[in-house]
């Protein structure tokens, strides 16, 4: 650790700037030009998305109206009436239509400073807003009378139009903000104080994903002087806490997050009013609340504030409802496809090994509730007797049928298990039912494991589509079933039944 000086501060902080100079080419810009430089960004995003929005909707016009003619009665068919239609007529529809998805826009926090970066997440943004507007839009051509009335057909190319153009625009606006001086003036410096496993989490997950919007310089140790655990060889200590006044000052910080709850109130307090005094913002990563953390919530009683975990989005009736819909529809068009697949496979499987092609087994539902789930069955008779013995099926496992694998490896077993969706045992997707004794041993070892059973179990999940089956690390799994019911959404849902066509990681 350097020495407890503002001079070591001062040279830690240099060196460091210097480093990260070497390493991408870009200037250690001051915090205010990083600010300026986001909102500068942000407003060039927004002006392009609203171009390309007017564009659109004025590209669908054209392409919906070349000649400038359209049937009188505004049917689907020509009628031979004609009435004729120039831009002037529609500009008024094209400004309403602009406005809408733009509010759309904003309305799905597109413009956040955080999303900068993160072009997935702007891709996902941007569907489901012109997935609103075109309902909307739709809605408004119905509901209401204009003259010249809305096209349908106008309304599709224009949505065709304008989300074509807003992504292309958006594809190209990220590529040029990837490049090393645009992409430093835009991240937020973080200095951390203390050290623990939540923090190595933080710092490694912003190390690895280039679309995070920050930059971690560094850490010190808490108040009393201290780190709960040694810091990652990747990451700097920039001196002693009572060095950390110059250390924000000189290093352009961003951001302080305080790793170590052990810390006083009246150091925390001191620590908040210097971040108040340098306009830093102040984090605290919630050590205590090691689930469900996106759920945190303050709120009063009596005007006493008290910090909690809130509902989760599937604890709400309205989300349980429409997730339970797509469940009944996916399992019915589900059963009426797989059909063929289940009758040849049955097939295969009694000529195989003699017995039942159907398996059935008691697993643990919502709320801790069994219910037996039913599986092609992919292993020979009896081998359910020596299931105990391990978590999950063996690779190579001695007990496969020889169609048993290849029915695993492409998740053909779980076919039958639409009829458990129907029945409302299961959903499409959520964290994968397990056995009771397994449920009952794994609660005891691993920490949260329980919190999995808030939603109904799932066909598929988050954590298989990211390879986390069979023997995997069972902890990492829990924490991507955790992060599913977090930050649940029916864009998610479909995400991962798209995924789970093409992602073989781990199958067997």
């Amino acid at each position: 650790m350097p020495e407890n000086t503002p001079s070591a501060a001062r040279r830690a902080v240099s060196a460091l700037a210097s480093g990260a100079r070497r390493e991408t080419g870009a200037p250690a810009f001051p915090r205010s030009d990083r600010r300026f430089s986001a909102d500068t960004a942000n407003f060039v995003a927004m002006a392009g998305d609203l171009a390309m929005v007017v564009a659109g909707l004025m590209l669908g016009f054209w392409l919906r109206f070349p000649s400038g003619l359209i049937p009188r009665t505004n049917t689907w068919w020509t009628t031979g009436d004609t009435m004729k239609i120039t831009f002037q007529d529609y500009s008024g529809l094209i400004a309403i239509g602009a406005f809408i998805l733009f509010l759309s826009f904003l309305n799905q926090h597109l413009y956040r400073l955080q999303n900068l970066l993160r072009f997935r997440r702007v891709v996902r943004i941007v569907v489901q807003s012109s997935i609103v507007w075109l309902i909307a839009y739709l809605g408004l051509s119905l509901a209401l009378k204009f003259d010249p009335p809305i096209s349908r057909i106008y309304v599709l190319l224009s949505f065709i139009c304008t989300l074509t153009m807003v992504l292309t625009w958006r594809y190209f606006f990220h590529r040029a903000l990837r490049f090393a001086p645009i992409s430093s003036a835009l991240r937020q410096r973080v200095v951390f104080v203390g050290w623990n496993p939540e923090a190595a989490r933080l710092a490694e997950v912003i190390h690895s994903d280039l679309a995070q919007p920050y930059e971690v310089i560094g850490c010190v140790p808490s108040p009393s002087g201290r780190f709960l655990m040694e810091p990652t060889r990747n990451l700097r200590s920039l001196g002693g806490y009572q060095d950390l006044p110059d250390i924000l000052r000189e290093g352009g910080v961003d951001m302080v997050v305080l790793a170590d709850l052990d810390t006083s109130t009246g150091e925390i307090v001191g620590l908040t009013n210097l971040c108040e005094r340098l306009m830093i913002q102040f984090k605290v990563i919630p050590s205590y609340f090691q689930i469900m953390v996106s759920g945190l919530a303050l709120e009063t009683i009596s005007g006493v504030p008290i910090l909690g975990v809130e509902e989760l989005p599937l604890d709400r009736i309205h989300n349980r409802i429409l997730k339970r819909v797509v469940d009944v529809f996916g399992a019915v068009v589900g059963l009426f496809l797989s059909a063929p697949l289940f009758l040849w496979f049955g097939w295969r499987i009694k000529q195989e090994d003699k017995g039942s092609c159907l398996f059935s087994q008691e697993r643990v539902g919502r709320l801790g509730r069994t219910f037996p789930m039913y599986k092609l069955r992919s292993m020979k008779l009896g081998s359910e007797q020596s299931d105990h013995l391990n978590q999950s099926t063996l690779k190579e496992d001695p007990r496969l049928l020889k169609v048993g694998g290849f029915m695993r490896r492409w998740n053909i077993d779980e076919v039958p298990q639409f009829w458990n969706v129907l029945k409302g045992d299961m959903s499409l997707v959520g964290p994968r039912p397990e056995r009771l004794f397994h449920s009952e041993k794994l609660a005891d070892e691993i920490p949260h494991y329980n919190a999995r059973y808030a939603s109904k179990p799932g066909i598929t999940g988050w954590a298989q589509i990211n390879g986390l089956r069979g023997e995997g690390d069972l902890t990492e799994r829990v924490r991507y079933d955790l992060f599913y019911l977090e930050n649940w959404s029916l864009w998610l849902d479909f995400q991962i039944l798209m995924m789970t066509l093409i992602s073989r990681k781990g199958a067997y």
